[in-house]
């Protein structure tokens, strides 16, 4: 951002960039020293290990019960020792393993021989991720793809993989060019993801690896059709996190709900947990070029959305600097907000605008993540269609990039598929009708938009100085996010932590880093 058309000050703003990073850099110190049980399973996934035992175990999950406290020094040499031992390739080891063998009890080979065969089976995954790129360059190559305007993100949610293939295919039909497979309710609290294609789910669909191979296939499907590459979405977060992160890699999704503290604050997912598996999901998500989506709305749900602005925008520069850790390029980090102001409230719309325009300023290469009205949304449709232009114009107007539709049956399991169809098209007509209007205007110096923006960057930078003198996880047992208080130490998922051994060998996370480095990524 060369000047800023609200007025706000580059040093202030490199300022709160400064102290994100101050915030961030002992909780990535803790990071670099620790694994957790599912990042040992996304590592053992992308090497091959798949299938599940006779009581619908997955095989990562056998082999890491398995290991103890062995734990600490990675479980890539005994899933490599045990393929060298007994002679197999992936296929067969994991069937292996679901019949019962346990691989740790193999006497170990010699370590030189552990690092080739390694080196082979992640050049297997690596090409594998790497021509899921290619496909997905060549078709926006091909297809082109939205220019100057956002795209528009619509969500399936029946539960059935086959049927949500039904709806995604009509919504990619009626114009939508992102679809988003919501997951079923709490499947972010199970520390397993289950296996194969699902057909039930309460308030979404299961994420399997063969539920993402289902979807994207409908989806180039339908686009080929359309001339048209429609991104598929899914949730990279919980318990599961790097674990559903490799599976999106290895099937060729385009973007992952992947937030920082997400896990923590609406879930009850244990701090240590959390901060360790979304930078080990983010190096996959970055090497995959997946964009990744950030929860900041959510914050707007527990909290006002006039009163705690600044704690978006604070969160917004504490995820940016995560990613940034992890290797992710700017270009990547779908940094979420949302239109949730109360409609009742004076100016609301012009606050509305000042704070989409102040995260477009801040973060002007990142593809925002702009979320519609839901918390004041009463069931009164012509209110509700109001509300919805209103965010569609903001959205167009300040060159917001992931723009996910309202639609009022949207709270009802999933959207009707008429309801679909007028929120995309809605969208439509507001963003071609004001296709140049955030090119054409210029906001009051002294104005209340440029003042309100001016005072929630202040807001932010006082919040974030109370954070680093506090440090993070202090903050977030103070209730400082979301008016909530999660403890360090209590949460699921604590007991699946464990500090790595001198010895401890990851040739996946040592490849990711190289690889990242390699673009010019800072870790």
């Amino acid at each position: 951002m060369k000047t800023s058309k609200l007025g706000l000050s580059l040093e202030k703003i490199a300022h709160a960039r400064e102290l994100a990073e101050q915030i961030t850099a002992p909780v990535q110190q803790y990071i670099e020293k620790h694994t957790t049980t599912t990042i040992e399973r996304a590592t053992l996934r992308l090497l091959g290990a798949d299938q599940v035992d006779s009581e619908g175990v997955p095989v990562p999950n056998l082999i890491i019960s398995t290991l103890s406290d062995r734990i600490n020094s990675g479980s890539t040499r005994y899933y490599i020792n045990g393929l060298l031992k007994k002679g197999m390739v992936p296929a067969e080891l994991n069937q292996a393993i679901a019949d019962g063998l346990d691989i740790t009890t193999l006497d170990l080979v010699d370590f030189q021989y552990l690092e080739e065969k390694a080196q082979e089976l992640v050049k297997g995954f690596s090409d594998r991720v790497t021509g899921n790129v290619k496909i997905r360059n060549d078709k926006l190559n091909k297809f082109g793809d939205r220019a100057n305007s956002p795209w528009l993100y619509v969500i399936v949610a029946t539960g059935n993989i086959y049927e949500d293939t039904k709806q995604a295919q009509a919504a990619a039909m009626q114009g939508a060019d992102i679809i988003a497979v919501i997951r079923t309710t709490a499947q972010s609290l199970l520390d397993y993801v289950p296996y194969g294609a699902t057909t039930e789910g309460f308030g979404g669909t299961y994420a399997t690896q063969e539920n993402f191979k289902i979807m994207r296939a409908a989806l180039d499907e339908t686009g080929d059709k359309i001339n048209k590459y429609v991104r598929l979405v899914n949730y990279c977060s919980g318990l599961c996190m790097p674990e559903i992160a490799a599976m999106g890699a290895l099937e060729r999704l385009d973007m992952m709900l992947n937030d920082s503290m997400y896990g923590i604050l609406f879930r009850d997912i244990n701090m240590y947990r959390t901060f360790v598996d979304q930078n080990f999901s983010r190096m996959i998500n970055a090497f995959a070029d997946i964009i990744i989506n950030t929860g900041e709305d959510n914050y707007l749900t527990t909290s006002d959305a006039y009163e705690k602005a600044y704690t978006v925008l604070a969160s917004q520069l504490i995820n940016e600097n995560f990613a940034t850790r992890a290797g992710m390029p700017n270009r990547l980090m779908g940094l979420g907000h949302a239109f949730e102001m109360n409609p009742t409230k004076k100016n609301g719309f012009l606050y509305e605008l000042a704070q989409a325009e102040m995260a477009r300023e801040i973060f002007p290469e990142a593809p925002l993540k702009y979320m519609p009205p839901t918390k004041y949304m009463t069931g009164d449709v012509f209110k509700g269609y109001a509300m919805n232009t209103l965010f569609n114009f903001v959205a167009q107007a300040t060159g917001q990039s992931i723009l996910l539709l309202g639609m009022l049956t949207e709270a009802i399991h999933t959207p009707f598929m008429q309801d679909r169809y007028l929120a995309i098209a809605n969208a439509r007509y507001v963003l071609n009708n004001i296709a140049d209007f955030g090119n054409d205007i210029e906001y009051k110096k002294g104005g209340i938009m440029a003042t309100r923006a001016q005072e929630v960057l202040g807001q932010t930078i006082s919040f974030l100085e109370e954070i680093k003198e506090k440090n993070l996880l202090d903050a977030i047992e103070d209730k400082m996010f979301a008016d909530i208080s999660r403890p360090k130490n209590g949460g699921k998922g604590l007991e699946g932590v464990f500090e790595k051994s001198s010895d401890y060998w990851n040739p996946v996370e040592s490849f990711l880093k190289k690889q990242l480095l390699t673009k010019g990524a800072a870790l």
